[in-house]
């Protein structure tokens, strides 16, 4: 298995191609494009800001899966942040501690050159931090094709996550792993034909946020093997640190780790027949 604590990522969001991307994912084929002038007028009124809510992006999603390769040295976001759509992600960005890097449209129907920046900082990142061994780029345009062969050329594992029908397939053959934003645990897909009935919801979550913590990770775990396989209780333990580096299990009432996981029977099955303690997703949430 991977030594997670030398590894170390880097994520790169072109936001403004995954919040389009979700609108039209959940919303129907073209649909930010026909709602832009509406969407720019005014984004409070009742009926837009119903169908932004609808597909609104669960960026916790992203950067704790983005997590669950190593230790993140440095997230980064372009778009225009000015964008009332944009800016409305700002203090939940700003809490997991991404750097938001103003973009500004050339004009109303040019490309904001998202690509350009993120591929430039990108490279030089690559060669300002040589210890960096992964790079989680979050879009769809082909345009990151020769970003990602780059990358892989200079010795980066590269992930790609973009939304499933809206990402071209030669990105997600030039990455080394790629996954659609739609798979991602915590992220509910939308109904096939449906549009705003099918608005994505988070999944429903426990009340006690230890649990969802611990689901969050075991699913992360997961998908990269099986669900049902055991897995060291101590590397879960470190991924959760790193999806939430304030977690303390004595702070919630547990004197190890070992008792708050065996606290919730629902979430995660636990197996101490052996010296080292093992725990998997509980069967029923498989």
């Amino acid at each position: 298995m991977a030594d997670l604590q030398n590894q170390r990522v880097a994520v790169y969001l072109d936001f403004d191609n995954i919040v389009m991307s979700w609108y039209d994912r959940v919303h129907g084929r073209n649909a930010y494009s026909r709602d832009r002038q509406r969407i720019a007028e005014d984004s409070s009124a009742p009926d837009v800001a119903e169908r932004l809510a609808a597909a609104r992006i669960d960026v916790g999603a992203i950067i704790d899966y983005a997590a669950s390769f190593g230790t993140l040295v440095l997230t980064r976001a372009y778009a225009d942040w000015s964008s009332p759509v944009n800016a409305d992600y700002r203090s939940q960005l700003v809490a997991r501690a991404v750097d938001l890097v103003q973009l500004f449209p050339a004009a109303a129907y040019a490309k904001n050159g998202a690509d350009i920046r993120l591929a430039v900082d990108t490279v030089e990142d690559m060669f300002r931090l040589p210890d960096l061994t992964h790079v989680v780029i979050v879009a769809g345009d082909s345009d990151y094709v020769p970003l990602a062969q780059r990358c892989k050329r200079l010795g980066r594992f590269v992930v790609g996550v973009g939304v499933a029908g809206s990402t071209a397939k030669s990105l997600a053959a030039a990455c080394d792993q790629f996954d659609a934003y739609d798979a991602l645990p915590g992220i509910t897909r939308p109904a096939p034909g449906k549009t705003d009935a099918a608005a994505p919801r988070a999944r429903k979550r426990s009340k006690d946020p230890g649990a969802d913590l611990l689901e969050r990770a075991l699913r992360l775990e997961g998908d990269k093997a099986d669900d049902a396989q055991w897995q060291h209780a101590s590397e879960v333990k470190s991924l959760i640190k790193r999806l939430d580096p304030a977690f303390s299990e004595k702070a919630l009432g547990h004197k190890s780790f070992t008792e708050f996981v065996k606290a919730h029977p629902t979430v995660a099955d636990v197996d101490e027949s052996s010296n080292i303690v093992l725990i998997r997703l509980a069967s029923d949430r498989r």
